[in-house]
């Protein structure tokens, strides 16, 4: 009789094997019917529909799931998803989804925003989903860094397969950052196994390199290398200059799909990387307190620059991209108590602000539409936006009140309200000063530009928008979803614990 060196669990994969099935499917129908183009959006959202499909099932088969499992009652698995792990596995399946409905159904948008044809956009957007899907399920070192690039990497296609004005310099800064930050992950990686001796994030071995003074300085190294990494992908400060300049020349479904999707993969790999130094902390070694304070200064600097930027930002993408960074803090400051609650916290304000975000990005396609790129887009273009399209300015409404956390969009307030609880938990008043005082000035920008909303357009008689099918569907659930959840905020709590 033969054993399985590893255990399989095909549904508790699904959320990754599916979109990743459909990447497959795509570049198959392109091949043998490279005149049906309007079958590759349809494949992805039955792909990535299962994937959603499957996630009740990893949900209720065991806390955490677990496949990839090598034989024997101590042995580790190299997938495992707890709460947090699944509810992030939610927002990089919606959210695929939903910029997928942007750009669909049919083939106009896309032939008219992105070049190589709607196969090569569909993949790229189908294979970052994949690499999305699997960072927060990862354990072992090397795959943990394969799954971050892959989440990476063909965003930047996308980006650069933009017809904007600029895509491609946008494209190249953002390589050039994706390199350096792969360089920084892959010393740090180096390093955490060359402290630890282990190729896995190992609590308890974890514990015996911080125990050993040559060992301790070595982890520390690693953990500020990767941190770093990471920062270049969470679009924290001062990490953080390739999102405007990413953002303003692409689609407005791609900039969507960088700030939701992969923000969902930076955080993901974060908090696996930072889990283990939850035990060190409580146990008050002093190397678990110098990382706790560098990431609470990036939260403080992240939510700070971002905020002031964006105050006179003129084009819409760019207002989005530094509101981006802000919210980069608003994530990383639960974090940053290195807390058992810390990843729930932050998992659930980054859902809330992934509602809000993707609601503002889809009323931005329909509002500027055939105006793809740097210089094209302005913030007047929404003045008299409530009276000539009150459903759009609703949702846009909704969703800038979600972000700014203000009633009646009840999400965004719970959000910021779990997000500070750790921090007070934590007794660091002066990170739930500075959070408070970003509040303030988050506020000012998102009503800064619901103002402009509300306002009359002049003598000009508002045009009423015509929207593509994909889209109008997109707008439709981001509306119905965000009310629902001001209604009941604690179904987005409830996803992470």
């Amino acid at each position: 009789m033969t054993t399985s060196l590893v255990s399989l669990d095909w549904l508790v994969l699904a959320p990754v094997l599916a979109p990743a099935f459909g990447v497959l499917l795509v570049l198959l129908a392109d091949a043998l019917a490279p005149r049906a183009r309007g079958l590759h959006l349809p494949i992805a959202l039955v792909a990535v529909g299962a994937g959603l499909g499957a996630l009740p099932y990893a949900a209720t088969s065991a806390v955490p799931a677990r496949s990839l499992c090598r034989p024997g009652p101590e042995a580790r698995c190299f997938y495992e998803t707890a709460p947090w792990g699944l509810a992030l596995q939610f927002l990089v399946l919606a959210g695929a989804l939903l910029v997928l409905l942007m750009l669909g159904p049919g083939t106009t948008h896309l032939d008219r925003t992105q070049r190589g044809g709607p196969a090569v956009t569909v993949a790229l957007v189908l294979a970052a989903t994949t690499g999305a899907a699997m960072v927060p399920a990862t354990r072992d070192l090397p795959t943990w860094l394969i799954a971050i690039e892959l989440a990476t990497l063909p965003a930047i296609a996308l980006v650069a397969l933009s017809r904007g004005r600029g895509a491609e310099s946008g494209a190249l800064s953002l390589l050039m950052v994706s390199l350096f930050s792969f360089a920084l992950l892959a010393v740090g990686v180096g390093l955490w196994t060359l402290a630890t001796g282990d190729a896995t994030f190992g609590v308890d071995s974890l514990r015996v390199a911080f125990a050993d003074p040559d060992r301790h300085r070595v982890l520390l190294l690693a953990i500020l290398f990767l941190i770093a990494g990471l920062g270049f992908k969470l679009s924290a400060v001062p990490f953080h200059l390739w999102t405007p300049q990413a953002f303003v020349v692409a689609d407005e479904p791609i900039s969507a799909f960088l700030a939701t999707v992969s923000k969902a993969a930076a955080l993901g790999a974060a908090i696996v990387m930072l889990s283990p130094l939850a035990a060190l902390n409580a146990s008050g070694d002093s190397g678990a307190t110098s990382v706790r304070l560098v990431i609470g200064v990036l939260a403080i600097a992240s939510m700070t620059l971002g905020n002031l930027i964006a105050l006179r930002a003129q084009d819409p993408l760019r207002l989005l991209a530094w509101s981006t960074i802000a919210q980069a803090g608003w994530v990383l400051a639960p974090l940053a108590m290195l807390t058992p609650t810390a990843a729930s916290a932050s998992v659930a304000y980054l859902l809330a602000y992934a509602a809000g975000t993707l609601a503002v990005f889809a009323v931005a396609a329909a509002v500027h539409s055939g105006t793809e790129g740097y210089g094209e887009r302005s913030l007047t273009a929404y003045a008299g936006l409530g009276r000539g399209n009150p459903v759009l300015a609703a949702i846009l409404a909704l969703g800038l009140l979600t972000l700014g956390g203000l009633p009646p969009a009840v999400l965004g307030v719970v959000a910021k309200v779990v997000a500070l609880q750790p921090v007070v938990g934590a007794g660091q008043w002066w990170l739930v000063a500075a959070a408070i005082l970003n509040i303030v000035l988050g506020i000012a920008v998102y009503l800064r530009w619901l103002l402009i909303v509300v306002r009359p357009a002049g003598d000009a008689v508002p045009q009423r928008l015509r929207l593509d099918p994909g889209l109008a569907v997109a707008l439709a659930l981001l509306g119905a979803g965000l009310i629902v959840l001001s209604f009941a905020p604690g179904l987005v709590i409830g996803l992470t614990r």
